[in-house]
């Protein structure tokens, strides 16, 4: 009689994951199953890893085959041309080196990728096929790089997402989880989606609508508005940002009597944004009511040869800040918050809100027609001073108005780099943004110039990209002067780096005298002249294949 062996079951679905754990615990800590504690633990957790292994592999009761997953959609877009795929591979294929030590004169590829990637969405390509797994693997590291990889993987890689764990995210990072949204003029499917689908499905589906039709993305949130959760209405709330103008206002209002008080704030920080407001125009009110001008006389004698007779009476102009004694239930339903945080006055908090709030257009109304430079230029009495200033940034920057961030900001080459208002290089950054792009080169340009590049990060950081002609030049010059110094090039390193990815490729041959080893002064640090030849080089080679690699995409 033939012996037949019996099937052999599929292992346990925690028995892998059991022996991992052990193996990460230690076999001092956690004996494996079956084995007796001591110095023979450790082998027998091999040989049950090694049968749970086969196990894995060929163990399992025959089964019925599943359905053949759908074809992959078909990517319309035209293919990369053969030698940009050809770089996208190199790009994919290089891995990040260990961090900290010596770079070498090798560019870094995986910085390269991010700039890669956004010259082929600009251009519409689709990538080859087989190089999806190493994209999805890239964006799986880097979520930096997700909306880029995403965006040129096409919906194919949503294909791929739904057949790998690993590659979820991708699931999670398209808009409705990776749902083909309804065409957006089909007003059935849109209200039927909007009903009866998914959290994420209904953000995308607002966030798409309200970037093509405001008005109508406003009235379908309206229309179940009040039986939404509160996290939700704050998400929803969020997305009309988009789009944001005075239609928008009421009920943007009606939110302010919201019962969650972060709906309520988020309204009240919308509709202060859009000065034409109702809100705005209150909030001005209350600020007007706080700050003034001041006509102070003081008679001061006269000194010899100062050409002023005795006992002239002089007028000095100061603004003169009396911040509110409390916070009321109608400063409060406009989004005045009213416990300050820990190591702030209440006063100084509320006086804050008021004035980030109030249109600033209201201050050359209240302060004697004068221009916003003229204004910040003003001595504010009782050290208000940074308190006011600080609140006219954040308004300028909610308010987008480039003529307070220019007077804020003050002249770049400024003793304190910056105006008054200024407090922070981050506060900086932020005024820069209001302003174009050419504007915002050229300033930054000149405090580099004044100041050099040890606080200039941060600013370099909101320019455009590539870097306009005068900043490339004021970076270069900057790096030059500190290699000429003898110092080491590890404390511009975040500078060079982003030389490497901002400098406009053009620049190469005007920095290629710069690669050779310079003499070093008597107190320059051992080696420096080196380790800068090396960092150039490495600048020099990185701005060539970038032009190379647009080359390649046909974005020369």
């Amino acid at each position: 009689m033939t012996r037949t062996s019996a099937p052999v079951d599929a292992p346990g679905a925690d028995a892998w994951e059991g022996l991992v754990t052990t193996a990460l615990l230690g076999t001092d800590r956690r004996t494996p199953p079956g084995a007796a504690p001591g110095p023979d633990a450790p082998l027998a957790l091999l040989d049950a890893a090694a049968v749970e292994t086969v196990r894995r592999r060929a163990g399992l009761r025959p089964a019925r085959a599943a359905e053949r997953p759908q074809a992959a959609p078909k990517d319309v877009r035209p293919a990369l041309p053969p030698a940009a795929a050809r770089r996208l591979a190199m790009l994919l294929a290089d891995r990040p080196g260990p961090s900290g030590g010596r770079r070498g004169a090798a560019p870094d590829l995986t910085e390269l990728l991010p700039q890669w990637l956004a010259v082929a969405n600009a251009r519409g390509f689709a990538p080859p096929p087989q190089v999806l797994p190493a994209l999805l693997d890239a964006a799986r590291g880097r979520t930096d790089l997700r909306p880029a990889a995403l965006e040129f993987a096409g919906p194919r890689a949503l294909w791929l997402a739904r057949l790998n764990p690993d590659w979820r995210f991708a699931l999670r990072a398209a808009p409705g989880g990776g749902t083909a949204l309804p065409h957006l003029q089909d007003d059935d499917a849109v209200r039927r989606l909007w009903q009866e689908g998914l959290f994420a499905e209904r953000v995308a589906l607002l966030s798409a609508l309200r970037s093509r039709t405001p008005a109508a993305a406003r009235d379908l949130l309206a229309s179940t508005w009040g039986t939404e959760r509160a996290e939700d209405r704050l998400m929803f709330l969020d997305s009309l940002r988009e789009g944001l103008g005075p239609d928008d206002e009421p009920f943007l209002e009606q939110a302010l009597a919201d019962r969650s008080r972060n709906v309520r704030a988020t309204a009240a920080e919308l509709l202060s944004a859009l000065p034409g407001s109702a809100l705005a125009a209150r909030m001005a009110v209350r600020a007007e009511a706080c700050v003034a001008i001041d006509h102070t006389r003081s008679a001061r004698p006269s000194r010899t040869g100062d050409g002023i007779p005795g006992g002239t009476t002089q007028t000095t102009v100061t603004i003169a800040v009396e911040a509110p004694h409390e916070c009321d239930p109608g400063m409060e339903r406009d989004g005045v918050v009213a416990k300050a945080p820990a190591g702030r006055g209440e006063r100084s908090w509320w006086l804050g809100q008021l004035v980030e709030a109030a249109p600033l257009g209201t201050w050359s109304r209240r302060l004697g027609g004068r221009t916003p430079r003229e204004i910040v230029a003003l001595p504010v009495a009782d050290g208000w001073q940074g308190e006011l200033h600080a609140a006219w940034c954040r308004a300028a920057v909610r308010q987008r108005d480039a003529a307070w961030s220019r007077a804020l900001l003050g002249d770049p080459s400024a003793p304190e780099a910056g105006g008054p208002g200024a407090v922070s290089l981050a506060e900086r950054a932020k005024l820069l943004g209001t302003l174009g792009a050419a504007e915002r080169a050229e300033w930054v340009a000149g405090f580099i110039a004044a100041h050099g590049l040890s606080e200039a990060f941060q600013l370099l950081g909101v320019c455009a990209v590539p870097w306009a002609a005068p900043l490339g030049r004021a970076v270069v010059d900057s790096l030059n002067i500190a290699r000429d110094a003898g110092s080491y090039p590890w404390s511009f390193s975040g500078v060079m780096g982003l030389a490497e990815r901002c400098l406009d490729p053009s620049e190469a041959s005007r920095l290629d005298a710069l690669l050779a080893v310079p003499d070093e002064p008597e107190n320059a640090s051992p080696g420096a002249g080196g380790y800068w030849a090396e960092a150039f080089q490495r600048l020099v080679t990185t701005l060539r294949l970038r032009a190379a690699m647009a080359e390649e995409l046909g974005a020369a």
